[in-house]
């Protein structure tokens, strides 16, 4: 017996939910033969200030987790994937890659995880440092994450440019708000599922789909965003996020790479998302019968 197909409908992801985004609209997204695939939420203003409210809520609890406990979290994100490897090439092919390239890029987008769990506690230990004063003091520096941090994914590799964003940002004890890829979002939201699913507490990640014309202004100007990551290469809107995000001294990147290559995973990511804390402890010196001086 003939059917009609069950579609699936791709929501934005806030607060470990899927709601549609609020101002009811959305944008037909279409394969190269002109055949529609489904309709995408055009996330509005409102929707980034709800992600960024759910982003503020579960940073407590994210930042303050053990680091060894963020990369059991981040490699279990990986072996879901891993799980779901065939449907997120079906959607890569769907938006028009070829079956090698889509097969290449979540391999990639798993590796990627993988070796961000690697780094969870051990950035720190690299990273920190027992700095040498003249005082009887000791002195340490140490990494501590930044806060909330919005991400506007690349256009393109839309998996693995999400994945290689999202990473080294959250590994760090950080929560974000990210923009996925306009032209090919399919895998953002089904990510976004993996993500639902796994061990990571709801609001560590919030993914919109939408416009970066209409949202790139919002994420860098958000005065309870603590820093912004661009990974585009619009000359005029990098212009507009790096003066908006001057506003309130927020950090802005810009992560303009070829996620393909492996030189560009490494911990110097993580660390421009991390701010460095600098603490005094007095030495107490042990005088004759035990006297502290």
């Amino acid at each position: 017996m003939s059917r009609i197909e069950i579609l699936k409908t791709y929501k934005i992801y806030i607060g470990g939910q899927f709601p549609r985004t609020e101002s009811g609209r959305y944008y037909a997204l279409s394969n190269k033969k002109n055949e529609t695939l489904a309709n995408v939420c055009l996330s509005s203003r409102k929707d980034f200030r709800n992600a960024v409210v759910a982003a503020r809520g579960a940073f407590g609890a994210w930042s303050g987790r053990a680091a060894f406990n963020r990369g059991q979290i981040l490699y279990r994100i990986a072996e879901m994937l891993e799980g779901r490897k065939a449907q997120f090439v079906a959607e890569l092919v769907a938006q028009g890659e070829t079956k090698v390239a889509a097969e290449k890029e979540v391999v990639q987008s798993i590796e990627r995880l993988v070796y961000y769990a690697g780094w969870s506690d051990k950035y720190q230990q690299v990273f920190g440092s027992v700095n040498p004063v003249a005082s009887s003091h000791f002195n340490f520096s140490v990494p501590e994450p930044t806060g909330v941090v919005a991400l506007l994914a690349p256009e393109k590799p839309s998996l693995l440019g999400l994945i290689s964003l999202i990473a080294p940002c959250i590994v760090g004890g950080n929560t974000c708000v990210v923009l996925a890829s306009y032209a090919l979002p399919l895998c953002a939201i089904t990510f976004a599922e993996v993500l639902a699913t796994s061990d990571l507490p709801g609001g560590v990640v919030n993914i919109l789909t939408g416009s970066s014309k209409e949202l790139h202004g919002h994420f860098s100007s958000h005065m309870d965003v603590n820093a912004v990551v661009y990974g585009r290469n619009d000359a005029s809107e990098q212009k507009t996020v790096a003066e908006n995000a001057a506003l309130n001294v927020k950090r802005c990147f810009f992560w303009d790479k070829d996620w393909t290559q492996l030189e560009e995973q490494n911990p110097y990511l993580i660390l421009d998302l991390q701010e460095t804390k600098t603490t005094w402890h007095p030495i107490e010196n042990i005088g004759i019968g035990g006297a502290k001086y």
